[in-house]
């Protein structure tokens, strides 16, 4: 086929990113468009770290933004909260805008390949899937045995390192994700305490309208910033930290001694959004 795209999802995430620039830097006979799917609910850190992300690849994110913005998705969805056994949130400001903008693309007679960062140790995990024979999905990661730690090597190496927000959380995407673990919902509040508030005051709204739904399990963010549950967060989170640093090997190259663990160790990845999270 003559009219063949290429295109590379980034999330604001660490997998997608060292996706983008592993293959600029060893495919760079392909003309890659990368985008990013904007919800207007993403993290501060997630925009600092696509700007960096843009200047090592040295050509622009392009900026998909959904029709509609959370607060006309949250109405038609009888203000009932996204969670996940009902995640209309990355069907409408995610899935949804992406299949309308590469849509144009296969309406013109393109072959797409849309390339996603789903790594050789994630055999659990699929990529997009697509009902039309012209749309393909890559996984070079896993062609070429890229795991965990080869998407470390290829951040460190780069110079772009991780995203911030990785000091208190795994999660990229919208600000109150409702995958975060206890223990992220305190980072937000204590790192973006004006964006914990507007989450929280989603939840009244939700809740005052009969939502199943609370953003975190089994209790509401009123529930969860109280400061004696706050340390009881955090002192869970601590036992877990020492548990999981006595479980794995120490690195010797490492002048401290310490082993390098994010919350995906600490907690296990569980369930995420391959559009947002990766």
């Amino acid at each position: 086929m003559d009219k063949v795209k290429h295109v590379l999802g980034v999330s604001g995430g660490k997998d997608s990113a060292a996706l983008a620039v592993y293959m600029r830097d060893n495919y760079p006979e392909l003309d890659i468009e990368y985008f990013f799917t904007d919800t207007g609910k993403e993290l501060e850190e997630v925009y600092t770290y696509l700007n960096y992300l843009e200047g090592y690849l040295g050509k622009p994110i392009q900026r998909i933004n959904p029709d509609r913005d959370f607060d006309f998705w949250l109405k038609q969805h009888n203000d009932y909260l996204p969670s996940p056994q009902a995640r209309w949130c990355t069907i409408k400001m995610k899935l949804k805008p992406f299949q309308e903008w590469v849509q144009k693309f296969l309406d013109e007679g393109y072959e797409v390949h849309s390339y996603v960062a789903i790594r050789a140790d994630e055999p659990y995990r699929t990529g997009y899937d697509s009902n039309d024979e012209n749309l393909i999905v890559e996984l070079p990661f896993r062609n070429d045995g890229i795991d965990k730690a080869g998407v470390m090597e290829i951040l460190e190496n780069s110079g772009l390192g991780l995203p911030e927000y990785y000091q208190w959380r795994t999660r990229s995407g919208c600000t109150f994700c409702f995958f975060q673990r206890k223990i992220e919902w305190v980072g937000l509040l204590e790192k973006h305490p004006e964006a914990f508030k507007e989450a929280m005051e989603y939840e009244k709204e939700a809740l005052a309208h009969q939502s199943p739904f609370t953003w975190s399990e089994r209790e509401s963010l009123e529930e969860l910033s109280r400061p004696e549950r706050i340390a009881q967060i955090k002192a869970d989170h601590e036992k877990r930290l020492e548990k999981m640093k006595k479980r794995i090997k120490v690195n010797p190259l490492r002048p401290d001694g310490e082993p390098e663990l994010d919350m995906d160790d600490i907690y296990g990845v569980g369930k995420v959004c391959v559009m947002c999270h990766k």
